[in-house]
């Protein structure tokens, strides 16, 4: 080993120790970025020089030091649970935000509730079986019964407002899902041609580790890495992205809510058909998507605003026979039969439920036995308050269950969250940046780097002593 070597043992000291310097300044630098992951240089001695000939020696020691790879300390088995994590529970979130929604638009208890107007309208008839001579008594009861009427239609339209917002959201988020797929496409090529070069794409693995992690969130996608680096990321088992190209997912089925009460095509997403190929259904299974077709889908999927929305025809329908039948027992004051007090198409029964009669005086309160003055038949009526099969029996269970279905919405929401944000944090813990930590690292790559200097120095001081001071004693 020559004199000269050692400065280039001492130099590549010097270059590997700037280097690490470098990475825990960058370190200490993104210590507040969101998505960055901590790297380390990773240094490795150099292997000393090879023998000229099968017979011959060499006294070289080393070759120094060198940076063998910048390093990102992440985990992919971390990363993965926190995706699994983030699909499912933004998923039930979604369920658990339009369940709360909908029970939000029912105002229960509240004075201006269904509930209420229900007992008000009985209260009214059962006034008008005690008081059957007074107009203004049958005046109350039409208004009564109007507000119902009224109450049943606006929370049906509210269903229907309800679901073309989730729907016009499920667009947005496709739209949203192809926008990440086009640019994480673009990563992986840039990251590819980084890496094939020589170079360290860190910080666009980190970008790419985010945008997989969203399309979690969004569809429930999954990851398979390749070899070269570039990831494929799957919905419902068929490629979004593969390599350097990616997919484009768009919304089909129902338009309007009517498609979907109506028995049309479900709400689904599925793949944009290409030249000559028809499209196909994507296998979504998580995500916000999943939970939006979720509640978009009919009532034999579980559909859950075309489940309420059965709920108010339901309701609209009972009300309407059960009253009927009774009202048309009974006769008027002019001592004509009672005919129908509501009527409703049956294909929507809570949008099309009317009161055909206008005229307070064509209220039939009397029994066919009764005098013109009778009450019996307003009574019966009245009493569907507290029948066990009447239509306030039957709102008060739809809203129990109703209440019931939110709260264990929510509760599935909250237990999954709670396993994202523990799977985030594990994954923070792991990734994020220990200031001390990268301090006490400088200070060893200092210490370092000082030392290789010495050694250069001392190096220089032997090699001139060698070359200007030797043969010149007693000159």
């Amino acid at each position: 080993m020559s004199t000269f070597s050692g400065l280039g043992t001492a130099l590549s000291s010097l270059i590997a120790q700037r280097q690490a310097l470098e990475v825990a300044g960058q370190n200490v630098a993104n210590a507040n970025t969101v998505g960055y992951t901590r790297q380390r240089a990773e240094l490795g001695a150099v292997a000393g020089g090879g023998t000229p000939a099968i017979f011959s020696t060499s006294d070289a020691t080393s070759g120094g030091v060198r940076v063998t790879n910048v390093a990102r300390l992440g985990d992919v088995f971390l990363d993965a649970r926190l995706r699994t994590t983030t699909s499912s529970a933004a998923s039930l979130q979604e369920i658990a935000d339009a369940t709360t929604e909908l029970e939000r638009t029912l105002g229960e208890p509240s004075k201006t509730g269904l509930s209420a107007q229900l007992d008000t309208m009985w209260s009214a008839w059962n006034d008008l079986a005690a008081t059957p001579d007074k107009d203004g008594a049958r005046a109350v009861v039409l208004e009564a019964t109007t507000a119902v009427v009224s109450r049943i239609a606006t929370l049906r339209t509210e269903a229907a407002t309800q679901w073309a917002g989730s729907r016009d959201k499920l667009t947005a988020l496709v739209e949203q899902v192809n926008a990440s797929a086009t640019s994480l496409a673009d990563l992986n090529q840039q990251i590819r041609s980084i890496t094939a070069s020589g170079g360290s794409a860190n910080e666009l693995l980190d970008a790419r580790d985010a945008l997989v992690t969203q399309l979690s969130g969004l569809v429930g996608a999954t990851v398979q890495t390749r070899a070269d680096g570039q990831v494929d990321v799957l919905v419902g088992g068929t490629p979004l992205v593969s390599g350097a190209s990616a997919r484009s997912l768009t919304v089909g089925g129902a338009s309007s809510f009517d498609d979907v009460t109506g028995g049309a095509q479900a709400v689904h997403v599925e793949w944009e058909p290409r030249p000559g190929s028809p499209a196909s259904r994507a296998g979504i299974d998580g995500g916000q998507v999943a939970g939006l077709l979720t509640v978009l889908g009919p009532v034999e999927t579980g559909g859950l605003y075309a489940d309420v929305a059965r709920s108010y025809d339901d309701l609209a329908a009972s009300l309407a026979t059960q009253v009927n039948a009774i009202h048309q027992s009974g006769r008027t004051t002019g001592g004509m039969p009672g005919g129908p007090l509501f009527s409703f198409d049956a294909t929507s029964p809570a949008l099309t439920l009317r009161v055909v009669i206008t005229n307070p005086a064509d209220l039939a309160a009397a029994g066919a036995t009764e005098g013109d003055l009778g009450g019996s038949v307003a009574a019966r009526i009245a009493d569907l308050a507290d029948a066990g099969d009447g239509p306030s029996a039957t709102w008060s269970t739809f809203v129990v269950d109703l209440g019931v279905r939110t709260a264990s919405a929510g509760s599935r929401a909250d237990v999954a969250e709670a396993a994202r944000a523990s799977a985030e944090s594990r994954r923070v813990a792991q990734t994020s940046v220990d200031t001390d930590e990268e301090t006490v690292n400088m200070l060893a790559f200092q210490r370092a780097y000082e030392g290789a200097a010495r050694v250069l120095t001392a190096i220089d001081e032997m090699l001139d002593t060698l070359i200007n001071r030797t043969g010149v004693v007693g000159r």
